[in-house]
């Protein structure tokens, strides 16, 4: 398996004639654990359907210095390079340009996957990406607690901050000082522009920016839901939270600190493991519902595209049908651990007895929002920024919602300029 470097690119293939590639694609292969059993397993059904051959290349762990390099080979044309990769959710918009329009080879698959990952990868219209796995936001929360207080996981974020309130006091009360009602990822990074969006779309107040690329933010829906969280702070959330990621987040729920917590679904399995204080005692819901009912949970996750240079179209097409379709992503999680983007998959035998936990994620996957990355494009990440920090101000004490939103209005309104590119 080869380190994907450019200079080692330009090595590689010195003095490798055109000819001898034309049947030969290149995969990007995860190098998370069991990546490479699960990409040998692609590369024997790959080369006995096709007649083409298939090489595995990795990228660096890190998303940012991943999409570093695939903007430097984007930009060198370098058609060599990769044919089939995995980008970010957040990509998709940004690498438009540089990932080939699937929509004609995909038509019959969009009713297969759950709607909100298929939306996010798809581009005015065109289909540039196809959902490898999901990851989305998750409720976390302790079920002997709520037994012990006889009450039930919250439906709305308004039976969060009650039940938070009372048993953080009545836990403090026995004994236990340190004890908090709910737990987030509140620094100022992406991480709190999905906690933002959770917050906002459920109250009805929209995801930022529209579909069709208007800003959308100023309203009061989105104020009072900021101002919601903004009253957790000192009271069932600590301060300290505005400085937490994921990891310190878990860190605090896992160790018995927390009633409740938003995080990914990579830890409910940590949750579980042989040597949790938590094992046996986590249980897993959609997120709280706004006043109107409705839920929203962040979509992240990873998708399959294909370098809009690849000289191997139709090979990079079969190929990305095989990594997609139903056995290829049961052998993902078995290898690999990943949740599969084909809804009826979360109905099957096999699947539940490799994964019996993913019964608990199915309506959450379903209820995935998209952040507004595919709209805004390149200009994402100046939109997430702005997001991030005006949030962060409103949670530290520094603004009050409705000055917040009217501002986040203006700071994106000028990112977008006469349109998003």
């Amino acid at each position: 398996m080869k380190k994907l470097t450019l200079s080692l690119i330009t090595l590689a293939l010195a003095g490798v004639t055109n000819a001898a590639l034309a049947d030969t694609l290149r995969m990007e292969c995860p190098i998370s654990p069991g990546g490479k059993e699960y990409c040998n397993y692609v590369k024997d059904r790959f080369e006995k359907q096709t007649n083409n051959k298939l090489e595995f290349i990795e990228f660096p762990a890190a998303s940012d210095e991943k999409l570093a390099l695939l903007q430097q080979l984007f930009a060198a044309k370098d058609e060599k390079a990769v044919d089939l990769f995995q980008s970010d959710t957040i990509w998709v918009g940004l690498l438009d340009k540089q990932t080939l329009d699937l929509t004609d080879a995909v038509a019959d698959m969009k009713g297969d996957f759950f709607p909100g990952p298929w939306a996010n990868d798809t581009v005015n219209g065109k289909v540039k990406a196809i959902p490898a796995y999901l990851d989305t936001g998750v409720l976390y929360y302790r079920k002997d607690l709520l037994e012990k207080y006889k009450e039930q996981p919250p439906k709305t974020w308004e039976d969060l901050t009650r039940i938070a309130t009372k048993v953080q006091a009545e836990e403090r009360k026995a004994g236990h000082k340190n004890f908090w009602g709910m737990i987030f990822q509140g620094k100022s990074y992406e991480g709190l522009t999905c906690n933002a969006l959770e917050w906002i779309d459920s109250y009805g107040g929209g995801t930022f920016i529209d579909e069709k690329g208007n800003v959308t933010i100023n309203n009061p829906k989105a104020a009072a839901a900021l101002d919601m969280v903004a009253g957790w702070i000192g009271k069932i959330t600590p301060k300290g939270a505005l400085g937490y990621k994921e990891e310190e987040s878990r860190a605090v729920f896992q160790n018995g600190d927390a009633l409740f917590m938003r995080n990914w679904p990579y830890a409910y399995l940590l949750s579980q493991g042989e040597d949790s204080p938590l094992k046996g005692k986590v249980g897993v819901a959609p997120l709280p519902a706004g006043p109107d009912g409705k839920s929203a949970n962040a979509l992240g996750g990873w998708q399959w595209s294909v370098n809009a240079n690849t000289k191997n179209k139709d090979a990079a097409i079969a190929l990305l049908k095989i990594l997609t379709d139903a056995d290829s992503q049961k052998m993902q999680l078995k290898y690999l651990g990943f949740a599969p983007t084909r809804s009826a998959l979360y109905e099957d035998k096999a699947v539940l007895e490799t994964a019996p936990h993913l019964t608990m994620f199915k309506e959450i996957f379903a209820n995935a929002v998209p952040r507004p990355a595919t709209a805004t494009k390149s200009q994402y990440p100046r939109v997430s920024n702005a997001i991030f920090n005006v949030t962060f101000k409103v949670l530290n004490g520094g603004t009050d919602g409705k000055a917040a939103v009217a501002d986040l209005q203006k700071r994106l309104e000028r990112v977008k300029g006469k349109d998003w590119h």
